[in-house]
């Protein structure tokens, strides 16, 4: 992958995490925000987490903060926006950057949940826009999922996923636009379960967490669930399947039990209390923690 201009747009939580790693990739990176405070404070959060990590310091000069959208995006080769979760808003947002750039720059949203359709439908040129969802902190785990949509052309896709593998991401394709593409479906299929494990009194929340970190969450990052399912065999999960999955939570929307969470304001870390109650050195104890296996896992990647 040969030098690129990159744009990022948002220098938020995961928009200053994506300049970090497209910088230290040997790009050069502008850098937007409609806020300056948060704008003004990017480069220094950057060059924190370099030093933390031990990595590259000199990366975070070739990150450029730029308090004008159409300077920042002007030359960019690649454009990713990370801001916040709201359709209107990144909509608009496309629709002005697609005003400055080039006609073969490509677009990106960093988006978690919502349909790359659905953001980039009133675009002009909709070949050359995709998803590209990294997860937090995305300078600490792997996975880039790059959702193509119905209009998405292939020399997009190939470029996009060329371009996360040299900057040491772990890309992964998909090829059908659907809300959550494939971690947070996944991922959220298996947090409705452990609220309605809760929620019909079979276990409390401690238990729920308890037994996902101590029994399979042990296996996840060396063997994910189809293989697992082809070790012991097609035959014998069909057999499982067949007793457990209709016992299993299939409700269509949200469980009652967390909606009366929030209306309770009962809102986890924010409020002190949610499916637990979490008192300030709690909280900062499971960041930590969490925050210490993600580097040791990254330093276990870079001894492969």
């Amino acid at each position: 992958m040969t030098k690129a201009r990159i744009a990022v747009i948002g220098a938020g939580l995961m928009g200053h995490g994506i300049a970090q790693v497209f910088a230290l990739a040997g790009h050069d990176v502008t850098i937007y925000d409609a806020s300056k405070p948060s704008l003004d404070s990017a480069k220094s959060r950057i060059l924190a987490n370099l030093k933390d990590l031990g990595d590259d310091q000199s990366a975070v000069e070739r990150v450029t903060p730029v308090a004008d959208l159409a300077a920042a995006v002007r030359e960019a080769d690649y454009v990713v926006e990370a801001v916040l979760e709201d359709l209107p808003l990144k909509q608009k947002l496309f629709g002005e950057i697609e005003k400055h750039v080039r006609p073969d720059t490509i677009l990106a949203s960093n988006t978690s949940v919502i349909p790359i359709t659905d953001i980039m439908r009133g675009l002009q040129r909709r070949e050359r826009a995709l998803g590209t969802h990294w997860w937090n902190p995305p300078f600490l785990v792997p996975l880039v999922e790059v959702v193509e949509t119905q209009w998405t052309s292939p020399q997009t896709v190939r470029f996009t996923m060329e371009l996360h593998t040299a900057a040491g991401k772990t890309p992964a394709h998909v090829k059908k636009d659907v809300a959550g593409f494939i971690g947070n479906r996944l991922q959220h299929a298996l947090w409705r379960e452990a609220i309605a494990l809760v929620e019909n009194g079979i276990c409390d929340a401690k238990t729920v967490d308890d037994v996902i970190k101590a029994a399979f969450g042990r296996r996840l990052p060396v063997l994910g669930p189809l293989e697992n399912a082809d070790m012991v065999g097609t035959d014998l999960t069909l057999a499982i399947h067949k007793t457990v999955l209709p016992a299993i939570d299939s409700r269509p929307g949200p469980s009652p039990y967390l909606e009366k969470l929030v209306a309770d304001g009962k809102l986890g870390f924010k409020s002190g209390e949610g499916f637990r109650e979490w008192s300030p050195a709690e909280q900062t104890e499971l960041r930590m923690k969490v925050l210490k296996h993600l580097k040791m896992a990254r330093e276990e990647d870079a001894r492969k």
